[in-house]
């Protein structure tokens, strides 16, 4: 089962915008891409790497370590199979962003 989290307001978090949140103990961080919200874990899958403060060019997130590049619409790499973000649902419910997470204490 999921349950739904409230990780701030969604007034706090303008395009252009991102925002470091705890869910469950784990590090997400949430971007906001041209008014979509993305919520992802933030921890590179090919390192553990913070992403918080990865360039971000549109909606690809660059690993500040590695130079990976990740899609946050899709979770992935471009043009690559294998290595993807934890997505995390997120929405805005009566101005405040809610983030989905699973029952497991992982990503839903």
């Amino acid at each position: 089962m999921s349950r739904r989290v409230e990780v701030g307001s969604a007034d706090q978090l303008q395009p252009g915008q991102r925002k470091l949140a705890f869910v469950d103990g784990r590090s997400i961080v949430l971007f906001n891409v041209g008014g979509a919200i993305h919520a992802i874990e933030n921890s590179c899958p090919h390192n553990g790497a913070s992403l918080a403060g990865g360039r971000l060019e549109g909606t690809l997130l660059q690993c500040p370590a590695h130079g990976l590049t990740f899609d946050l619409a899709t979770g992935c790499m471009p043009g690559a199979k294998g290595l993807c973000l934890d997505k995390l649902p997120v929405h805005v419910e009566g101005g405040m962003l809610v983030v989905v997470a699973g029952d497991d204490g992982k990503p839903a």
